[in-house]
């Protein structure tokens, strides 16, 4: 907006205010904006009925001073949690969307791009470095999008590049929207053959469901707890290569499952207290945030949390006596027993002392996927008479956002 308005031939410009009255971190919500604009205005008490957030607080050095913090990971069983997984003495280039999550868990997954444009960084690099191959991660959703592009390039390019594409079947990240389009494992496989892909390899958790698609001769099948072998192989072979992790999304799985879309495995998947000795061998193995922490009179230990868990089991792959796998069962649900429950009338109710009864307000909703942060943040939005003006704003990822209107 400045350049435009100032490269006009304008006898007596505008001044432009921006980064003087708006924060540079943080959210640009509505009030905020308000506010800095009343206060442009000279609307001093406009601006002082506008209801603020509380305002950060900043150390000795002048730093910002954060609340309590978790980093972003993959949801319990996603099959990210393999897929990103690396040889050692490789490193890999991230892919956009939920496989930027991988350089937090693994340093060696470095340097994002834009969507389209995985991979391209090491085109430029390769020439100027002893460094004989990299790996690129990509989902099916940037393929489709734009992805197939960057794998044409590389090829033109004749870097060593394996390209580690996920298809998962859902653009997982912003809410589980399919991809737009077909995109089969058999279609991808003849559409990277036709651009001159030198070696493809399929990996997958469930071998006979692949091994069913039909997939070409030259074209091997390998199960996930291979994957390491199948990299090591990959990144000796000269040109782009191609790995195709084929594993639905853990999220998407679940909420299908519940619906009745989804074959739902009657095996559940349990950590022994008395015969863990808390080494940790099976986060290390499925990085899956269903495994928790637990404390006993003998120490730290594990137990899988029943409640989340997406029936993965990459948990089981590692050695360790302790994991315990029972077939046939059903995780217990609560009963109501009793009397049935007397009509509730509402308008009795009074509203709760939340410290929130003011004119604007906002509550963000913290979770990861299967959790219920989209299903709270819905509800939050049909709420009681009580409060009339909320607005669901959409699912952000890591949550959820409810805001006043």
């Amino acid at each position: 907006m400045k350049a435009a308005l100032h490269e006009a031939a304008l006898t007596n410009p505008p001044k432009i205010i921006g980064k003087p009255a708006l924060p540079s971190f943080g959210e640009l919500a509505p009030n905020i904006v308000a506010h800095a604009i009343a206060r442009l205005l000279g609307k001093d008490e406009m601006a002082h009925a506008i209801a603020l957030p509380p305002a950060p607080q900043f150390d000795a050095q002048g730093q910002l001073v954060l609340g309590p913090m978790r980093m972003p990971t993959f949801c319990s069983g996603c099959p990210h949690n393999t897929s990103t997984k690396l040889p050692d003495g490789s490193r890999a280039l991230a892919g956009i969307g939920c496989h930027t999550i991988a350089m937090l868990s693994d340093p060696r997954t470095m340097t994002v791009s834009h969507m389209g444009g995985e991979g391209m960084l090491w085109a430029g690099q390769a020439p100027f470095t002893d460094e004989k191959h990299v790996f690129a991660n990509m989902g099916d959703g940037t393929y489709f999008h734009s992805g197939l592009l960057a794998i044409r390039a590389a090829i033109a390019s004749k870097v060593n590049i394996t390209y580690k594409l996920l298809v998962n079947g859902f653009v997982s990240m912003t809410g589980g929207q399919p991809v737009d389009g077909e995109i089969t494992v058999p279609m991808l496989i003849q559409q990277l053959k036709a651009e001159g892909v030198r070696h493809i390899v399929v990996t997958t958790e469930d071998l006979d469901r692949v091994r069913a698609l039909g997939l070409p001769s030259d074209v091997p099948v390998h199960h996930r707890r291979d994957l390491d072998r199948v990299q090591r192989e990959l990144r000796e072979m000269a040109g782009c290569t191609v790995l195709i992790h084929d594993q639905a999304c853990a999220t998407e799985r679940r909420r299908l499952r519940k619906r009745g879309q989804w074959a739902d495995p009657k095996v559940r998947t349990f950590i022994h207290p008395e015969i863990c000795e808390g080494c940790g061998d099976c986060g290390s193995r499925s990085n899956c945030l269903s495994i928790e922490p637990f404390e006993t009179p003998l120490g730290r230990k594990r137990r899988i949390n029943q409640s989340s868990c997406n029936k993965d089991y990459s948990c089981i792959e590692g050695f360790c006596p302790s994991l315990v796998t029972v077939h046939g069962a059903e995780a217990k649900r609560p009963v109501t027993v009793g009397r049935a429950r007397p009509a509730l009338d509402e308008s009795a109710l009074p509203l709760p002392d939340t410290g929130l009864q003011r004119d604007s307000w906002g509550v963000l909703i913290t979770g990861i996927g299967g959790t219920g942060v989209v299903t709270v943040g819905a509800v939050a939005s049909m709420a009681a008479p009580g409060w009339p003006g909320l607005q669901y704003l959409g699912h952000h990822g890591s949550g959820s956002e409810v805001r006043e209107r």
